[in-house]
């Protein structure tokens, strides 16, 4: 049971009852026997401070002990009782000390709370009295007078108070009496006291049983012999110069340091004079610890001493002459107590890891600092190295927080070694240290970053499905599933379709793949959303953009726009006679839908009637004559040109052009019943040239007019002089170009038109008209020269971003500043 605000003192009875003691200041005390076994219950400490054994767990209840290891008690967190862990023996732990107890501190965790637990040993009577010796012997003069003491060292027993010695028995007999007398300072002593004298004629030798008896229950006794020898006159005592001697000793005092000297002298002579000392009743502990010289009585010191085990010690010396008269004299021994401990910390709890996203000023661990000197060498300070977000806290007495000083970062620190340093206030100051290792756990704090801010992907067309078009990666710096990185496609539409019928994402390596084949004439490019999304809770994502341009394969052959494959004789074209060598005949208009050097096309003439007579351009389709044409040539003249791509492999169109040689119109018969049969006569031949030379010269004429009309009101279209006009034809439609090659999404009409000096000119000019026309407020662009050194002209026909282009080779002029361009 426990009393509270109530102090009394223990009641010693048969049972040894518990009783337990709180003081005014909130201390807890509780008594309990020497010798109990272990288990023993010793009170119910959760009960006495109001606390149930379920909160007593949650705090983390225990007991501060020293750096002994031994707490000689404990708490049951189950039951809340205080419970004996080891053997306690009073006599140990606190000798002759009467009051012995050991004190606890009661730690109590969020928040810190402390008791102070004072248990107080109760002596138990488990220790007989005894004398120093089994014999103590005397040698009296016959001469000593009646009323004679002599003194005989007390018994000793290591009990206290009631335990302890509490009389002694002498055997009868004629001569002697025993008496028990305090000692200076303390302390009690016994004399054998003369109540008869002695007479050694009629008995020498005496011997006595002097038998001390403790109080304890059961009575516990000690007996030695009296050994009475009965000489001549011995009258005086040695006589000590102090009855106590205190003298100070330093706690690192080395072995063999002079403690004291005693001194006593003894007023008779010879023998009788001569004093010699030795030890009264000493532990054999103290028997090691000092040294007693018996003839000049100097004390050394024999052995380490510490004040941290025992502040003082308390010698008894004796002072005996030859005939074996003794007197007293206590030695007390203070230790001084030096600075030769370090303070000692103890990590009291631990939280670890500790998250990275606590707020400054969160605890994450108790310490407390112990130093087992006094005074001002026990006071310590402690601190925490620099360059780590912890500090220490003071708290009650001796104990210390650990708290964070700002926000931790995993990603860039992922553990800290904290190390604690405690210094006290002794000279010279000792310190110690001691390191706690402290993990940072991880967070859901980051989201993946994209290793670039966006991607471009190539395919090339007519791709294979599931063929990898590009990989992404995000990197996540968070740890383990907080860093997982996930990848998925945003939706999205292209062209009218979602695009993850375009495309797929493997979710764990971020490879997007094709699920398609895709045409560079239908579908240039197109832009996906890709997102990053960790593992956390909650997720973190983010996203980057992935623009996918296709790129063209040489997959469609060149298409022959001019001469127009259907049109057979109605395209037959008038060469006069008079033609010379480099003269302009016609020329072959082809495109091709694919970009870039898949469109560069080129021109050769597979087959012609007259291999000899004409050649064409290589890179613009030109035909010219080779040489002059004569009266020999045949009049019509066939050509078979092949028409052939860049690309590899190359693809090739051809085409057939009709040629009629003559001068005169009139001589030629309707062109639709023109026949290029080889078997016409000559006669024949030479009337179809004059009529086409005929007409020819009627047709220039007739041109020019014209096209002089027609400048003059238009002044913003180029004047061309020509003489014979292509017929004109249609381009199909749907011709797409990227980057500059060149397309045409509608149809366009073009008229050629061939200046009078044919001979030595280029062609010059390509007019466009159609369903969509050219508005005034757009221009033709230019686009790089190509590797053969022409140019193209580039028909812009559309009001939006989507540009039509065509190409057209040959030197061209632009429409913009009405100026020939390079």
């Amino acid at each position: 049971m426990a009393y509270k605000g109530l102090t009394f003192s223990p009641i010693l009875s048969l049972g040894l009852n518990i009783f337990v003691l709180c003081t005014a200041f909130g201390d807890i005390s509780y008594s309990v026997p020497e010798e109990s076994k272990n288990g023993y219950v010793i009170g119910n400490i959760g009960k006495d401070l109001g606390v149930n054994s379920k909160t007593l767990s949650a705090r983390k209840a225990r007991l501060a002990v020293d750096d002994t290891g031994k707490g000689y008690c404990t708490i049951n967190l189950k039951t809340g009782d205080l419970i004996v862990t080891d053997r306690i023996d009073r006599e140990e732990l606190c000798g002759s000390r009467t009051v012995c107890s050991l004190t606890y501190e009661m730690v109590l965790e969020n928040p810190l709370e402390l008791h102070r637990v004072v248990v107080q040993i109760q002596d138990i009577n488990d220790n007989s009295p005894r004398f120093a010796s089994d014999v103590i012997k005397f040698e009296i003069t016959e001469s000593t007078v009646k009323g004679a003491r002599f003194a005989i060292n007390g018994a000793h027993d290591a009990d206290v108070g009631q335990n302890g010695v509490q009389s002694y028995s002498l055997e009868n007999n004629d001569h002697f009496n025993f008496v028990v007398n305090t000692k200076p300072g303390g302390g009690k002593y016994g004399e054998l006291v003369l109540e008869k004298e002695l007479d050694r004629e009629q008995q020498q030798d005496i011997k006595l049983l002097l038998t001390a008896t403790d109080g304890g229950i059961p009575q516990r006794s000690g007996t030695v012999v009296i050994h009475v020898a009965v000489l001549d006159a011995n009258d005086n005592v040695p006589v000590f110069s102090q009855s106590v001697y205190k003298v100070s000793l330093p706690e690192n005092a080395s072995v063999g340091t002079l403690v004291v000297t005693v001194s006593a002298t003894d007023a008779d002579e010879g023998a009788n004079g001569e004093v010699t000392y030795e030890f009264g009743h000493t532990s054999d502990e103290l028997n090691e610890l000092f040294k007693l010289d018996h003839r000049t009585g100097a004390i050394t010191l024999g052995g380490q001493i510490d004040f941290e085990k025992e502040t003082s010690y308390e010698l008894s010396i004796q002072g005996k002459d030859g005939s074996g008269l003794v007197s007293f004299a206590n030695v007390i021994v203070e230790i001084v107590d030096i600075n030769d401990n370090a303070p000692v910390i103890f990590l009291q709890s631990f939280h670890n890891p500790i998250p990275e996203n606590v707020v400054p000023g969160t605890e994450v661990g108790i310490i407390n600092v112990q130093d087992k000197d006094s005074g001002q060498n026990r006071q310590a300070r402690c601190s925490i190295q620099e360059n780590v977000p912890f500090k220490l806290n003071p708290s009650v007495k001796n104990y210390y927080s650990i708290v964070t000083t700002k926000e931790l970062d995993r990603e860039k620190q992922t553990d800290y070694n904290i190390t604690i340093t405690a210094t006290d206030e002794g000279f010279p100051p000792l310190s110690s240290s001691k390191t706690v290792h402290l993990y940072v756990s991880d967070v859901n704090d980051n989201p993946p970053v994209f290793q670039q801010q966006f991607y471009n992907a190539y395919i090339p067309e007519n791709n294979k499905p599931g063929t990898p078009v590009c990989s992404v990666l995000a990197r996540d710096p968070d740890w383990r599933q907080n860093g997982t990185v996930l990848y998925a496609l945003l939706p999205s539409g292209v062209s009218g379709f979602p695009v993850s019928s375009y495309l797929s994402i493997n979710a764990e390596t971020g490879v997007i793949q094709a699920l398609r084949s895709f045409d560079y004439e239908q579908l240039r490019s197109f832009k996906v959303q890709v997102v990053a999304r960790d593992n956390g809770s909650p997720p973190l994502s983010s996203n980057v953009t992935v623009s996918v341009f296709i790129t063209d394969e040489n997959d469609n052959s060149p298409q022959i726009l001019y001469p127009t494959p259907e049109v057979k004789s109605s395209l037959t074209e008038i060469v006069p006679r008079a033609a010379v060598s480099g003269s302009l005949v016609s020329k072959v208009i082809a495109v091709d839908v694919d970009a870039g050097q898949n469109a560069w096309l080129s021109y050769e003439i597979l087959r012609s009637t007259d291999p000899g007579l004409f050649t064409i351009g290589l890179h613009n389709g030109e035909i010219k004559t080779k040489r002059d044409i004569t009266e020999s040539d045949s009049m019509k003249q066939n050509l078979i040109v092949l028409v052939k791509d860049n690309g590899q492999p190359s693809r090739s169109s051809t085409c057939s052009v009709y040629l009629l040689i003559s001068d005169n119109v009139s001589e030629v018969p309707e062109l639709k019943d023109v026949s290029f049969e080889t078997n016409v006569s000559e006669l024949t031949s030479y009337l179809i040239i004059a009529l086409v030379s005929v007409s020819t010269f009627f047709l220039t004429f007739i041109v020019v007019a014209l096209v002089v009309t027609f400048c003059r009101k238009r002044k913003h279209r180029l004047l061309f002089d020509g003489a014979v006009a292509i017929p004109s034809t249609s381009f199909p439609p749907n011709y797409a170009e990227v980057e500059g090659a060149g397309t045409l999404r509608s149809s366009y009409n073009y008229d050629t038109y061939l200046t009078t000096g044919s001979r030595t000119s280029d062609f010059k000019f390509v007019g466009a008209y159609g369903e969509n026309t050219l508005s005034t407020n757009h221009t033709l662009g230019r686009c790089p020269t190509d590797n053969f050194g022409q140019h193209a002209v580039i028909v812009s026909t559309s009001t939006d971003s989507n540009e039509v282009k065509f190409p057209i080779f040959g030197n061209a002029f632009s429409l913009y500043n009405n100026t020939p361009m390079d």
